[in-house]
């Protein structure tokens, strides 16, 4: 399975959509991996450099709407094949988060008071990050800068967290099928 964590990419924005996350012009790859160096290269945003301020991070907390745009599953697999396996945002486009689940990524939804707090508390310290999903259906994000450390409950229902454990669709439906 996945290792869901690590440490901690902010990207201050709403609406980044997935020409954002990967640009168009890069559709014409045939593997994912192919995709990994043009991961949010043309995302505009005060003070982030995708060169430099990818790589190494596994998680990326952001505002809302995330995934935004024209639906494509080039967005989740660019961000698989750079480590990212865990998005926290107020919400995600539709379309894209079930492609996050479909690739066996997590696309965590959390309300914006939690978010407003994590970007508040942690987004100007160096922050790892841990997720925590519990037999009982109960789940965390827990944020950890140093000594200071933060707990933020999110939901996850059966089905996405079957995703998680199969390690997306094909997996599932290898199991079930």
């Amino acid at each position: 399975m996945k290792q869901f964590g690590g440490p901690v990419l902010f990207l201050d924005r709403s609406d980044i959509n997935t020409d954002e996350i990967i640009p168009a012009k890069y559709l014409t790859e045939i593997s994912k991996q192919a995709l990994k160096p043009y991961l949010l290269e043309d995302l505009k945003l005060e003070g982030f450099n995708p060169k430099t301020d990818v790589a190494g991070n596994k998680v990326i907390i952001t505002r809302e709407n995330f995934g935004c745009g024209s639906s494509r599953e080039h967005a989740p697999w660019a961000l698989e094949v750079n480590g990212i396996y865990v998005v926290v945002a107020t919400n995600f486009a539709r379309i894209f988060r079930q492609n996050m689940f479909n690739c066996g990524l997590l696309a965590i939804e959390m309300d914006r008071k939690s978010i407003a707090d994590m970007f508040k508390t942690f987004a100007d310290k160096d922050t790892e990050c841990k997720i925590v999903i519990n037999d009982d259906g109960t789940a965390k994000v827990k944020l950890i800068a140093g000594s200071l450390s933060k707990s933020y409950p999110f939901k996850l229902d059966d089905f996405e967290k079957a995703l998680i454990e199969k390690e997306g669709w094909v997996g599932y439906a290898e199991s079930k099928y």
